[in-house]
This record gives C-alpha cells, structure tokens and sequence, in this order.
C-alpha cells in the first residue's frame, strides 16, 4: 500500500459550514503553503537581475565552489544542477549533457541566454515534477548552495532519487551554519547577496536527511576557510591552515558526495496499520482540520482524540464527527481523572489497535501532511523510534518565543549527553514507534519511573534502554491558529530539569 495520503470525500456537511466544508481545513492550510511559496519565488526572480552582480562580487567564493565541483565531476559527463541560478557553474563543467533546473523562471531565462549549449528548466527541486525529466537519469548531480532555500528537504532529497542511477554520484555543497553570523553581517553591510531566512542545517542534519531517503554518504569535507580574497594569505590559509586540526570546521562550506544505497533500485517498505494518538484539551477550532488533513498511511489509520476534560466544546465537536461518520477508524477517550499529556497518551496508545503508534499534538504545530514521513522511516526499515525536531527549520511566525527555544536546545544537549546519541529536539511532540516496542517500554516503565507528566521522556528513555534505533527526522514548526498553549515555561522547565538530572544518574552512574 503506499504511504502517501489518500483523498478523502465528505460523507455528510457539517453545521454552518459550505457546500464542501471537508475541503475548508485542507485548502486553508494549501492556501497559506501556496502564498508562501509564492512570495519566496517573488523573491528569487526579484534576485534574477542582480545575481551575477553579487557573484562578481563575491568572485573567489564562487570560484571555490567551482574548483570543488570540477575536482570531483570529470569533462564530458551528463551532469543535472538543480537550483542552477544562471548556469555559471554548471557551465564550468564542460558536461556532455548538461541539464540544469531551477523554480525561478527569470533565473532560467537568464541562464538560457548566457549558456545556450546547455539545456535549463522551470521545475521545483522538492518535486522534480518537470515532464522532461521523466525517465531521465544523470552521471552527476549538483546541489550547490540550495537546501538551504528549500521548504523541505526531505522531499526533495526523495525526488532526488528518480534522476539517479546505480552510479550517480551527488554533489551536495552547503554553508557551515557556525558563519551564519558572519553571513547575516555580510547581507547588512552590502557585501553578500540578501535573501529570507534559511534553514541552517549542520552536516548531521544533512546526512539523516540523505540516510532516510536512501542515500550513502561515500565522502564528504570542508573547503574555504577564507572564502574572499586576500593576496597570500587565503591562498595559504585554503591549503595549509585548513589541514591543521580543527581548523577545517570552522570552513564555510561543507559538501557531501553520496550514491543510492544498495546500488539504487526500488525502495522497499513493509505495509503496516496505524493508529494516530491526538492528545487534546481545549482545542475545538482545531478538530475539523485535525480530521480533514490526516492522511492514510499503510494498511490503513485509526485517529484516536484523548479529551483532557475540555471546556470550549472540543469533545462535541469530536462526537459530531463520530456520529455523523465522517471518518472511518475514530475513536475518543476520555482522560478521566488522569493528568497531564505523559497520561493521555497511554491511555490512547493503549486503546490503539495499529502496528505504529504515532503522537500528533492537536495545534497543529506540526502538520499532519508531514506523518507519512514517519511512517515512511519505519515501514523502510531506518529508524524504529523516530522523534520530530523542529529545530532544524526557521519557525513560523512565533511558533516558538525565545526562551523555549533555548530550553528546548539545552535540554536536547542534556539528554544527547546522557543518552550518547545526538538529540536535537526532544520535547516535540510528534513521536513515532512500532506498537510492539511500545510494549516492551511500558514492561519495564519501572526502571525510569511513572512521573513523567509530558511523556516525551518516558519515551525516549524507554526507547533507549531497549536499545531501539532512535533517529531525528526535521519538521517545519507552524504557529497556532487556535487556542493557547498549555506550556508554563518555569514551572514545566524545572519538571523537566529535575526529569534530567534523574535520568543522568540512572543511565550514567548505572555503569
């Protein structure tokens, strides 16, 4: 079965709502991606004019880039630049086939007027849904400072998989997030090329990201620690101080070579039910999206709502929909006399009669449409815990304020320490695992304790001492639509604390 949402009709209209009130949560949520996408398109056309400009003034960067590319792409190979701008780079390959892609259509028409021996598409890097690339594969791809720009790099690493054959080499190029400072000055004094906020992602990030969808990573490195140029010293600097012991991580740029794992073919995935746990108080203006965006995943998804004793009509709201049918496989739970988010999702896992687990919290801070990644990390066989971080991506609007971001940060470095295993973000809440693990956890929930009010602990800990594969997979955090959250900074953040210290003295002093 395939792990990609299916559409769903409406069976029957919702009180004082449209014709097509199933489609409303839906399109609202494809309305704001779509305005998004077209104001940072605006913007890469707006840049067509000006972008060779930027690049003559920043000659030695660029120059770097393309000394890198040429040392690891040969003369006279078929080469594929996605994110192509206005094709210099691609051009200085010299490929026998040489395609380049970019979304900005200006940018393409640009690059076609300076490089008319090479061939240059409109197309989305997430989708690669251009007709001309059907069935066509390349000996190279470039990705030259572009991940940074894209809303999600997951798909379009995922994409990147149909251009590929057994041999296809990848050639990832991407700022060290450490100069991001430096980089923001550079923007503010007129000496590097303006744009939005990117998604700084360090190369852990990069490399989870290529190994969820398939892809070994056969070398990767750093280059250009002086990255302009200044007679003598940054060519001195480029070729001998960066060799010296720990000087190459502070370069600017970090590149990745990579192949398809297993010499490419068909990814295969087994097909498993699932159960999706909504936790919820209070959150009645999100229960209508909530039904309408979630997809089905595998042999098919069950949507459980655990009530929190809600007082704003959630609960009516939730039983409108289970009377009128609306959706196959829903079910709500009252948390009762029970606490806390740690409790409403035992007792909805509990109820849950699928193969994977899967925790979405009810705001809406991370979206449904993002789940079939979950499930797509399990069902492929590369994690068997998969926790949510939305550290990795810019925010929207104050999904997140200030001081819960670091919370989150020193938290996440807490508990990596403790764990010895790199945790960016452990308190997001969407949290995915095989039921039959869930299980095991909950046998032997004794060695952590039952106090955890949140849950997020209890699970990943619980995950860690049965010795599961625990891997990060990024989401883009949203900011609530409705309702208000349910996080006392203080007063959670010294639960929290106190939850860390004792699971230092648990897993470190056990041994």
């Amino acid at each position: 079965m395939p792990i990609w949402p299916k559409s769903r009709t409406a069976r029957v209209a919702q009180p004082n709502e449209t014709k097509f009130p199933r489609m409303r949560a839906a399109s609202d949520f494809a309305r704001r991606e779509e305005a998004e996408r077209e104001r940072r398109l605006a913007e890469y056309d707006r840049m067509a004019d000006e972008r060779d400009r930027w690049v003559r003034k920043n000659s030695a960067y660029y120059a770097g880039i393309a000394r890198l590319a040429r040392f690891i792409i040969p003369e006279n190979a078929s080469v594929l630049e996605i994110g192509c701008g206005t094709g210099d780079l691609l051009a200085s390959l010299k490929p026998r086939d040489g395609l380049g892609i970019d979304i900005a259509p200006r940018l393409v028409d640009r690059a076609r007027a300076k490089h008319p021996q090479l061939q240059f598409l409109v197309s989305d890097a997430e989708t690669l849904a251009a007709p001309e690339l059907d069935g066509r594969t390349f000996d190279y791809v470039v990705m030259s400072d572009v991940i940074g720009m894209l809303t999600d790099v997951w798909s379009a690493f995922r994409a990147l998989r149909r251009v590929c054959h057994a041999r296809t080499r990848i050639l990832i190029t991407y700022y060290n997030f450490l100069w991001e400072p430096a980089l923001r000055l550079g923007e503010r004094i007129g000496r590097k090329m303006p744009i939005s906020q990117q998604n700084w992602l360090s190369p852990s990030d990069i490399q989870n990201l290529l190994e969820l969808n398939h892809f070994d990573v056969v070398r990767q490195g750093t280059a250009q620690l002086v990255p302009i140029h200044v007679p003598l010293i940054s060519t001195l600097a480029n070729r001998y101080v960066a060799l010296m012991p720990g000087m190459s991580e502070l370069a600017l740029t970090h590149y990745f070579v990579c192949h398809l794992e297993g010499g490419g073919g068909p990814v295969h995935e087994r097909d498993y039910s699932c159960s999706v746990i909504v936790p919820c108080k209070n959150e009645r203006g999100n229960i209508d999206a909530i039904i309408e965006r979630m997809p089905e995943m595998g042999r098919g998804t069950e949507l459980i709502f655990v009530d929190g004793n809600s007082t704003d009509g959630t609960v009516a709201a939730i039983e409108h929909h289970l009377k009128t049918k609306t959706r196959d496989g829903m079910k709500l739970i009252h948390q009762g006399d029970g606490r806390g988010k740690g409790d409403a999702v035992r007792k909805g896992f509990a109820a849950a009669t699928g193969d994977i687990l899967f925790i979405l919290d009810a705001d809406l801070t991370v979206p449904p449409e993002d789940l079939p990644k979950f499930y797509a990390a399990l069902a492929e066989g590369k994690a068997e815990f998969v926790n949510g971080s939305r550290l990795a991506y810019p925010m929207e609007g104050e999904a997140m304020r200030l001081l819960n971001t670091i919370g989150n940060k020193v938290f996440g470095l807490s508990i990596s320490a403790i764990l010895e295993q790199r945790l960016k973000d452990t308190l997001c809440g969407t949290k995915v695992l095989f039921r039959r693990d869930y299980e095991r956890i909950a046998a032997a929930r004794g060695f952590f304790g039952d106090f955890d009010p949140f849950g997020d602990f209890d699970l990943l800990f619980g995950a860690a001492k049965q010795n599961l594969k625990i891997v990060e997979l990024p989401v883009r955090y949203r900011a609530r639509t409705y309702g208000e959250t349910k996080i006392d900074r203080f007063r959670h953040g010294a639960i929290l604390a106190k939850m860390t210290w004792h699971a230092f003295r648990k897993f470190r002093k056990a041994y």
